[in-house]
């Protein structure tokens, strides 16, 4: 669930990079978490518990790959990248220590309420924490659009906890993962979209390609 970096900006990170290979280092090492878990689970000597963790033993794998990729092709790994690789080995670790079904299911809550609460406290005292994280993502956004930023996210996390609560109640563990997997990736998409228009009254630069008449 991304978090300092030179001074560039996203837009020309993505003139120089082209875009592909910093969506590959976000998402490839969630897509293969998920392969591994689907073949897995088809192959009958594996449960959805084993399957499972034969996946996050491959996330954290590939995730480690992603920060090494990062340093050597984009000179650099977000802050980002960083606390997501930490917290996928730290909690990969536990999954795979525990080897329980019940700890991997209530593990996003975890962390759902860590974020949540993190950047309620900031947000409380002032600092906006998330701009630690992102800063490069939001260029040129100002300190009242931070704040703004900062609050909606813990609002976010704080009902994610409360959705994943929900879920791993009500679905069996193979959809709660699908669900999690697929749908809380979509759901964060959808809010940081829903966010632009605030944060561009705030400052947010956006890119626009203007090309000579």
């Amino acid at each position: 669930m991304s978090e300092e970096n030179p001074q560039e900006t996203v837009i020309a990170e993505k003139k120089a990079h082209g875009g592909a290979l910093p969506f590959l280092i976000d998402f490839g090492p969630l897509l293969i978490f998920f392969l591994v878990f689907k073949f897995s689970s088809n192959d009958g000597a594996f449960g959805p518990t084993a399957a499972a963790i034969k996946g996050t033993i491959a996330f954290m794998v590939a995730i480690s790959v992603a920060v090494a990729v990062s340093l050597w092709k984009l000179k650099k790994v977000s802050p980002m990248l960083w606390l997501s690789a930490v917290l996928v080995l730290f909690f990969g670790a536990l999954t795979v220590y525990f080897h329980s079904e019940k700890f991997i299911q209530i593990k996003p809550t975890i962390i759902y309420l860590f974020f949540a609460v993190t950047l309620f406290v900031g947000w409380l005292r002032g600092k906006p924490l998330l701009k630690y994280l992102m800063q490069a993502a939001y260029d040129g956004l100002d300190a009242e659009g931070w704040m703004k930023l900062s609050r909606n996210w813990a609002i976010f996390f704080a009902a994610m906890a409360l959705v994943n609560e929900g879920l791993r109640y009500t679905l069996s563990f193979d959809s709660w993962l699908t669900v999690k997997v697929w749908g809380i990736t979509a759901a964060s998409m959808l809010f940081a979209l829903a966010n632009i228009p605030m944060l561009m009254r705030h400052g947010l630069a956006v890119e626009t390609d203007t090309k000579p008449g």
